[in-house]
């Protein structure tokens, strides 16, 4: 019994409510479906979209969206998650100097990293953020474990 009970108090402590979390762009189409089952007018969403898109292609002229500005998704002082060339760092970010970021390893303070921005891999930026269904699971697996403990003493 004590062995499970330390095993378990070991698991909950390595458990974590906050996660990386890609941000999505922005999808025109899914917004006037979503605003349809919201119950605002599907007339009004499809006008927007029209406006959106006359704007687009006089903007673009047949060339793709533009890129997104890796400089504003890095802000210093954020806790991000990024890949740079295949490979994963979890870091908080420092500044940018020119086209470098400089930034430093979550755990390791001490440690400087430099990364050109054409090095890092903008779809897969991942900011730390609070997840709430893992902190849902985390509280009904702390009130049965309390349940369960209280039971046990009573029997």
């Amino acid at each position: 019994m004590r062995k499970n009970f330390y095993l378990i108090l070991l698991s909950c402590s390595l458990v974590s409510c906050y996660t990386y979390q890609v941000k999505k762009q922005a999808d025109p189409a899914a917004d006037g479906k979503q605003a349809s089952q919201r119950g605002v007018d599907p007339a009004a969403v499809t006008a927007m979209q029209m406006k959106n898109k006359r704007g687009e292609s006089q903007n673009a002229n047949g060339q793709a969206p533009a890129p997104v500005n890796i400089q504003q998704k890095l802000a210093p002082n954020k806790n991000v998650k990024i890949d740079v060339n295949g490979k994963s760092y979890k870091v908080i970010v420092d500044r940018w100097e020119s086209d470098s970021l400089v930034a430093h390893p979550v755990h390791s303070p001490q440690k400087t990293l430099k990364f050109h921005k054409n090095q890092i891999n903008a779809d897969k930026i991942a900011e730390k953020r609070f997840s709430q269904p893992i902190a849902d699971i985390i509280t009904v697996a702390a009130y049965t474990g309390i349940g369960v403990a209280i039971w046990y003493l009573v029997r």
